[in-house]
């Protein structure tokens, strides 16, 4: 990192706290910024007034300032010259590339020859008009994002169990007035900071936190109860936990039978699971096992909360459920301060999935297959219904096929050179396209394969709304200007529709503009915003969806009475565990699965860009248990090699006993020769298409001391 001089960094309302969100996760922080503290950096603090967060911020928020004004931000379009090197380009000039690229592919290869890919990063706003663009400005069904990589199995289980999806269907303030709160796969002390609050308040008030993961994270620290299960066995524990519910009589018969449908089956199907041989498959102890149901089941409000652990599996849409069958035998779904949740990642990981950006989704959560929700949104958007594409590539098949039956792809928000599974495959993909097109505000390890970078602004340039973990919409407000040069991202779709011959169906005057027809284009789907406005928003710290009318209030709490299903009841689904797509063996001995920092953000596209931020984890760090590294001879600080049968990467050692002694650990945070994504594969959950990222079978190929 470098000391460079910044770019004098002018606020557009310099009076102190201006009201906004941060740029990272879905907890989606209030923040105040306000007038420049010197070297070009706004001051940044948390908002005490919004109830999500309540002033407090992680190390991310307070540093995220240090992007505006940044050195290394690209400021002009760049065009690649035939030798290879970028050169400065106007926007016209960029903007008739790409569009007579889009067009000829098109005219040679067919509609589904361009590719989009979008970001759980974007704005409301941006994710409906790129799904817009997509489907009538290049008439492509491939359209995807890197929310597929986070969200998708959660997503898929609770719209199978409840009709709908939504991460949290409570707000996160019930958190603290849960009995008994289970974490299962999540380390929200690292990936979600200052939702941390709420469980210290939950066990201040005599509340018990269960937490499962094989590694003994911070978050696993601060537990009353740590089941630390081997690597994709959640399902087996999630049964396990439901068996000895069902043997000493915990389950809650009544609500099963009149709020439920399908509980027979996974009766059925849990009684194979006796804890003994539950502990046999996931290593949590009977006696554990046997607690933290009893704790569970007889606490007069109780949840379960999911994250990534759980749901980045080839079973994890399977492994989901198998936790909602538990919450639901129970009877806490919809009860007071209970039920089940997932923990979205992306700052608009919630919003992001809703509005079409993803291969089989319509705006409001309407199905592109649906020929219904297909006709109500081809009205709005003033098409004929059988113009639109059906449904297209998952994000991992999408990248599968560059070079080949997708010949260019419009990237927009994401790093997926880092992001995506089986790195190598898709930096191959990435190179053979005949056109890639990365809109961004910093260079990355995707656009270093580019032909066009096209610069657009950052968070606190432009207006838009968020949806943040609880379905709560919120603004995202201008505070500070954009230097000469940048584009919004609506701007840039625009301009393009515009030479592709459809500017006319995107031509807003306003990103609220865009806005009222994403609402209108929501109006009775299963997430409607129809009733959501931004004057609404500002009056309330924002309004949490289904919201049908303007005198709605929004719904913060859901399934209180009924289910989204046409019966009012949720489903059981009887599953059973099952292999990974990939098991260790004799050759590949060893688990390895991946994680967060809580210093960095994803792919590390912005967080290694922040001075701070990068000294504080300059490198990612490869956890393994004392008793492995004996065998190894590996101590702190040795360089090891770890193989998988898709490539080699070489890690710093940090040798603890707070993993198990079969597991290896490393963050995803870096691109290169130390992305861990090199190793993991491919193998996909048959209804979500999630990436196994959470289980790779490894070996330690090599050891080296020094640096």
């Amino acid at each position: 990192m470098t000391d460079t001089p910044r770019v004098p960094l002018k606020l557009a309302e310099p009076a102190l706290g201006v009201r906004t969100h941060c740029p990272y996760c879905a907890f989606q922080c209030g923040i105040l910024m306000g007038e420049d503290l010197g070297g070009g950096l706004p001051r940044v603090t948390g908002d005490p007034h919004f109830p999500v967060n309540n002033g407090q911020l992680c190390i991310k928020g307070w540093t995220s300032g240090a992007l505006l004004g940044h050195p290394q931000r690209v400021t002009c379009p760049q065009l690649r010259d035939p030798g290879g090197t970028w050169r400065d380009a106007t926007w016209a000039e960029a903007f008739d590339f790409v569009a007579a690229k889009m067009a000829a592919l098109r005219e040679r290869y067919g509609p589904d020859a361009n590719g989009v890919f979008g970001s759980g990063a974007l704005t409301n706003e941006k994710a409906y008009l790129l799904g817009k663009f997509a489907r009538v400005a290049l008439g492509t069904a491939n359209i995807d994002y890197n929310g597929r990589f986070c969200m998708s199995s959660a997503a898929a289980a609770q719209t199978r169990a409840f009709g709908i999806d939504r991460g949290l269907p409570f707000p996160v303030a019930d958190v603290e007035r849960a009995e008994v709160v289970m974490l299962v796969g999540a380390n929200t002390a690292d990936t979600l900071p200052p939702m941390m609050q709420w469980f210290d308040r939950q066990k201040a008030a005599g509340g018990r936190l269960v937490v499962a993961d094989p590694r003994r994270t911070a978050t696993a620290r601060r537990a009353d109860l740590f089941l630390q299960l081997t690597p994709g066995t959640d399902l087996a524990l999630a049964n396990g936990l439901l068996y000895v519910a069902l043997e000493e009589r915990l389950t809650d018969e009544r609500y099963i039978a009149e709020r439920t449908t399908g509980f027979d089956a996974v009766r059925r199907a849990v009684l194979q699971y006796h804890p003994a041989h539950v502990e046999r498959l996931t290593g949590v102890p009977e006696s554990q096992l046997r607690r933290a149901a009893r704790w569970l089941a007889t606490a007069r409000s109780a949840m379960v909360l999911s994250g990534r652990g759980t749901e980045q599996h080839s079973k994890g849409v399977d492994s989901v459920h198998a936790w909602i069958n538990l919450v639901l035998a129970l009877g806490k779904v919809g009860a007071p301060n209970s039920g089940f949740g997932t923990l979205t990642g992306q700052g608009n990981g919630q919003g992001g999935r809703e509005h079409g950006q993803k291969a089989d989704q319509l705006p409001g959560y309407r199905l592109i297959e649906v020929d219904a929700h297909r006709a109500a949104v081809a009205n709005v958007w003033g098409v004929e219904p059988a113009s639109l594409p059906r449904k297209g590539k998952s994000a991992t098949e999408l990248l599968n096929a560059l070079g080949s039956e997708v010949r260019g792809l419009f990237v927009m928000g994401s790093n997926v050179a880092v992001a995506a599974p089986h790195a190598e495959r898709v930096e191959q993909g990435l190179k053979a396209l005949d056109l890639l097109v990365v809109c961004d505000a910093f260079h990355n390890e995707t656009s270093a394969h580019a032909h066009v970078f096209l610069p657009v602004f950052q968070w606190a340039e432009e207006d838009g709304t968020m949806t943040n973990l609880e379905g709560r919409v919120i603004r995202r407000r201008v505070v500070s200007r954009p230097p000469t040069g940048p584009l919004s991202d609506l701007e840039i779709l625009r301009e393009i529709a515009d030479r592709l011959g459809c500017g006319a169906k995107f031509a807003f005057r306003d990103t609220e503009a865009v806005f009222d027809e994403l609402r209108r284009a929501t109006a009775g789907a299963p997430a409607d915003y129809s009733g959501i406005t931004y004057a609404k928003i500002d009056a309330a710290d924002g309004v949490c969806w289904p919201c049908p009318t303007e005198d709605h209030p929004g719904t913060p709490l859901m399934f209180t009475e009924r289910f989204h299903h046409a019966d009012g009841r949720a489903r059981f689904f009887a599953v059973d565990h099952r292999t990974a797509g990939e098991e260790p063996d004799a050759e590949f001995p060893l688990f390895f699965t991946t994680g967060r920092y809580k210093e960095h953000y994803n792919s590390g596209a912005q967080t290694r860009q922040v001075a701070k931020l990068h000294a504080a984890q300059p490198v990612p760090r490869l956890e393994m248990h004392p008793r492995l590294a004996r065998r190894h001879r590996v101590v702190t600080g040795s360089r090891v090699t770890v193989e998988s049968r898709r490539a080699r990467v070489e890690f710093a050692a940090e040798v603890t006993a707070d993993i198990r002694a079969d597991t290896l650990f490393a963050p995803f945070h870096w691109g290169g020769r130390a992305a861990a994504n090199l190793l993991t594969s491919g193998h996909l959950d048959p209804t979500s298409r999630m990436p196994e990222f959470k289980l790779t079978a490894v070996r330690i190929a090599g050891v080296r001391h020094g640096s």
